[in-house]
Parts: structure tokens; C-alpha cells; sequence
């Protein structure tokens, strides 16, 4: 993001305000350190009984965070908001992360690495993670799609998305491409994209079986599923479970 951050190291006392980097540090071997999460931090299971609970990705509990004393806090642009980042900026060395695409997940695995002292291992997990990806079969053809995020109102990944990157490499063609970021949609617009699957996510919206059939009525022709919205848009190291995950997603369209 162009800021400069002076950072301890390495930094005994971690804060992270972002749940597929959390999971990251935890695979870089620095569990013993996180010392703060938010309570969408799931993985690893057992992050949340040795970490604090700090509150969600949208609002801190900012006592809680000066009670941990930490020597950094880790936030993404997206996930977090600006109000409470610029607040702990003032009090503790904060680094941001900023991702759309999959270069950039990995340069940010890479520095993670590099600020925390796990430098080798940050940049053995880039590596892999990068084989993997370009290990993908090319797709014959590219699926029109529709990923969907939220439901009342319907909200969909579009362009400028990690999400959209995901789709790309998978194999899809967002049909939403030529909007931005999060928008919302009609049901008219849907059926007028004429999308051939409806990608309904896990996250952040728990769409479950029960919504499929709302969908396949608005486009009785679509393929409408459920798919894991972790492995589309989790950008740390999940990212090693994506790959085999989006082929499967096509080889079984």
C-alpha cells in the first residue's frame, strides 16, 4: 500500500486482524506468537484457545488490543476498515496487506515471511503455491458464471475481485467482469447474463442447499451449487487446497 512500517524483529507479539492470514502465520510456525485474532479467525482450530478474541474484522475491541501489547498488527484494505486501522496506527507498527490478484497473494505470503523471520519458509509456501496454479489445466472453453456473495439484497463478485482472479483461473468467465468490485444485482440482470453455472459461496453469505432452488427458478437452465467460498477468495496459506478444488469445480461442469 506505499506505507513504511518499522517493525520489531522479529515481532514476539502478533496481532491479526484478517482470517486467511492468521491461518498463515500459523503454517509459517508462529502460532506461539499470535497473541490477538478476530472471531472470524477459524483455522487452525485451536487458533482462537491460545489467541485473544479482539473482536471482527469490521470492529475492534480496542482495549483488548492494548491489553496484548503488540509489537505488530497484521490488516488487509478490504477486510478491515480505515477508522479502526488509522486508530492502532497511531499506537502500534500495523501492516497492510492489499490483494486482488494472485501475484499479489503471494508477494504478501513472501513479505510475511520476510517481517516475521520466517523468510525461507514464506518463500517455499510462495513457491509451492505458484506451481500449483500454473499445474492447472487450460481450460478448453471458459464457463459463463455468476459467484454470488450475499442474498438480499444479491450481491456478486466482479471485477477488481480476488474472487474474479479465482473464477479466471478456474476456468470461468465472470459474467458480472464488466462491473466492479461487489455490486448488487437484480434477478432481471442475472437472467439476462444467462450465466451456464450460479457459484453460490460459503462465505460470506452461508448460502446453503435450501436457497438452490430460488436460483434455478430465476435460470432453469443454469447449473446452481454451492461451492467453498474459503478456497475462492482465502488468500494466504489456503491457497495450497485451491488448485485441485477449481479443477474439480470444471471437470465436473
Amino acid at each position: 500500500m506505499g506505507r513504511q512500517v518499522a517493525v520489531p524483529f522479529p515481532p514476539r507479539r502478533i496481532v491479526s486482524l484478517v482470517p486467511s492470514q492468521t491461518e498463515l502465520l500459523f503454517d509459517l510456525g508462529l502460532g506461539a506468537r499470535v497473541v490477538g485474532l478476530t472471531k472470524f479467525c477459524v483455522h487452525p482450530a485451536e487458533a482462537r484457545q491460545s489467541a485473544t478474541v479482539v473482536g471482527g474484522t469490521k470492529n475492534f475491541d480496542f482495549a483488548k488490543i492494548d491489553a496484548l501489547r503488540p509489537d505488530l498488527v497484521i490488516g488487509n484494505k478490504e477486510e478491515n476498515y480505515q477508522e479502526g486501522i488509522e486508530q492502532l496506527a497511531a499506537r502500534y507498527p500495523v501492516w497492510m496487506s492489499d490483494i486482488t490478484t494472485l501475484p499479489e497473494s503471494l508477494e504478501m505470503i513472501r513479505r510475511v515471511g520476510l517481517l516475521t523471520g520466517r523468510k525461507e519458509a514464506g518463500d517455499a509456501l510462495a513457491a509451492d503455491i505458484a506451481a500449483s496454479f500454473a499445474a492447472l489445466a487450460p481450460a478448453l472453453e471458459l464457463i459463463p458464471a455468476a459467484y454470488f456473495i450475499w442474498r438480499k439484497p444479491y450481491m456478486v463478485a466482479a471485477t477488481g475481485t480476488f474472487i474474479d482472479e479465482m473464477l479466471a483461473r478456474a476456468g470461468f468467465r465472470n459474467v458480472f467482469g464488466h462491473l466492479s468490485r461487489y455490486p448488487e444485482i437484480s434477478p432481471e440482470q442475472l437472467q439476462a447474463a444467462a450465466p451456464r453455472q450460479i457459484l453460490l459461496s460459503s462465505e460470506p453469505y452461508p448460502f446453503a442447499e435450501k436457497h438452490l432452488a430460488e436460483f434455478q427458478q430465476l435460470c432453469p437452465s443454469a447449473r446452481v451449487r454451492i461451492v467453498d467460498g474459503e478456497l475462492f477468495s482465502w488468500y494466504g496459506s489456503r491457497l495450497r487446497l485451491s488448485p485441485p478444488y477449481l479443477q474439480s469445480l470444471i471437470s465436473a461442469d
